[in-house]
């Protein structure tokens, strides 16, 4: 059976494993094994976080919207109802946007929500 020399391959991974580790400090950038370690975890944090980023946007907007809807007197909840009952679908991130940088068009939005109750 052939000998099976593995230098190109091998190389190539290792490269890629320090590519990743671009910027990190002492051995997470120097020593494989480290670099392995520190290279893996970052990719778990950036799998998880991707997916946390979107409730953590959600909840944002839910903050906002919640916030814009009390100073027009009416909360957050009892908002997407109304706006549910007029027919009005819009969704959190631009009802936010709505609040954030037109904040006569949410106040309308509001009394319509306020009017369907």
């Amino acid at each position: 059976m052939a000998r099976v020399k593995r230098a190109v391959h091998s190389r190539k991974k290792k490269k890629s494993y320090f590519k990743a580790a671009k910027g990190y400090r002492g051995g997470r950038s120097r020593l494989l094994r480290t670099v392995k370690e520190a290279v893996d975890r970052a990719r778990c944090y950036a799998y998880r976080d991707r997916k946390n980023k979107k409730r953590e946007f959600r909840s944002l907007w839910i903050i906002r919207i919640n916030a814009a809807a009390r100073i027009c007197g009416i909360t957050y909840s009892k908002m997407i109802h109304g706006l549910k009952l007029a027919g009005i679908e819009m969704d959190r991130k631009s009802l936010a946007d709505l609040a954030v940088f037109d904040f006569d068009g949410f106040k309308s939005m509001a009394e319509a929500a306020k009017a369907k109750l």
